[in-house]
């Protein structure tokens, strides 16, 4: 697979998206080849699962005819409130037996049956004690019908699922690059219903979390507080942002946008604090934000108050090659739906 393009494809709740790379030559991160996108209609995805898997097939079909992408060989995400990413230490054995043995090492520390369950683990260091040579790392275990909904919506549009990761791992893999390799960042991806957060220390993830929140729910409270459609409370809430101040009209709507993002806004900082209290002596530099919820206008500037850290936007395309195919608004930075399909694909292009 890494001698041919690959595709990694981010299902969404708004719709499906996918990107196509060809492996780099020499050190070089490679070229986004094709990028695309087609909007999925309300409910076809809830929470990061597939829940009407024809409508997902049907719009999978459209975006591969759209693009014409050249393989139907996909790396598909998963990453919601069914699964569950912990801190793991385990006695050191080689990869292969060492993912054997997950089922006997942690059926006593997940909330599910260890048959329902699809496990893998992400080594990130070992070490020698009283107890022998040690493998830290994160244990990722995924209700194994959350995965499974997902994988038949792509196989039912003719495609090939070679690989699934975890969607943090792939935003942490797009979005911090060798300007950020050797400093502590946090990823902080706003999509419709969830919000993914990855703290990485030297190019490394040492903290995935997934908050049950995302830019779609600020446009429902938008929309239940005004009784007005989904699409002109999402009208609105671009007009009037967050943390500005506004006309005495718009004070509903405000209040509405204020109150779900300080909620957000708090699970993520409680997230950095976590971080901060477990891992002393490594503290959060910087803040990377992306996904189409990012773009709430003052979102950023609020962030940055609370969590007293700068916040920027993440460039997932930053190190990539792009080729002349690559529509415009990916050429000219705006990347924010990109960068999930695109750290999916490095996975296995890399």
């Amino acid at each position: 697979m890494a001698s041919s393009r690959v595709i990694g494809l981010d299902i969404g709740s708004t719709g499906v998206r996918a990107a196509e790379l060809s492996p780099g030559r020499n050190g070089k991160g490679g070229t986004l080849e094709r990028f695309g996108s087609v909007p999925l209609p309300a409910g076809a995805v809830r929470d990061g699962e597939v829940v009407d898997p024809e409508t997902v097939a049907t719009a999978l079909r459209q975006l591969w005819s759209q693009e014409k992408f050249t393989t139907r060989d996909v790396v598909i995400g998963v990453g919601n409130q069914r699964v569950i990413v912990r801190d793991l230490d385990v006695p050191w054995l080689p990869p292969a037996q060492l993912r054997q043995s997950l089922p006997f090492q942690v059926q006593e520390l997940l909330p599910m049956p260890i048959e329902e369950a699809l496990l893998d683990f992400h080594a990130n260091g070992e070490s020698v004690g009283p107890q022998g040579r040690m493998v830290h790392g994160m244990l990722v275990a995924a209700q194994r019908d959350t995965v499974t909904a997902n994988v038949r919506a792509v196989q039912t549009a003719g495609l090939r699922p070679v690989q699934v990761d975890l969607n943090g791992f792939a935003l942490q893999r797009a979005l911090v690059g060798a300007a950020h390799r050797d400093s502590v960042v946090a990823v902080v991806e706003i999509g419709a219903t969830v919000t993914h957060v990855v703290v990485a220390d030297h190019g490394v993830p040492r903290l995935v979390r997934t908050i049950p929140a995302g830019g779609q729910n600020v446009t429902s409270a938008v929309a239940g507080a005004l009784g007005v459609s989904s699409a002109e409370a999402e009208k609105i809430k671009r007009e009037l942002g967050v943390g500005f101040s506004v006309p005495a009209e718009h004070a509903a709507a405000a209040e509405a946008i204020g109150s779900v993002t300080r909620g957000l806004v708090e699970a993520v900082r409680n997230t950095f604090v976590y971080y901060a209290g477990n891992h002393p002596g490594a503290l959060i530099e910087g803040v990377l934000l992306t996904g189409g919820g990012a773009h709430l206008p003052g979102l950023g500037q609020y962030l940055a108050s609370a969590s007293r850290l700068p916040v920027a936007f993440g460039n997932a395309v930053g190190g990539l090659s792009l080729a002349k195919s690559v529509r415009p608004e990916v050429r000219e930075g705006a990347g924010s739906l990109v960068a999930l399909s695109v750290g999916l694909a490095q996975g296995v292009a890399a």
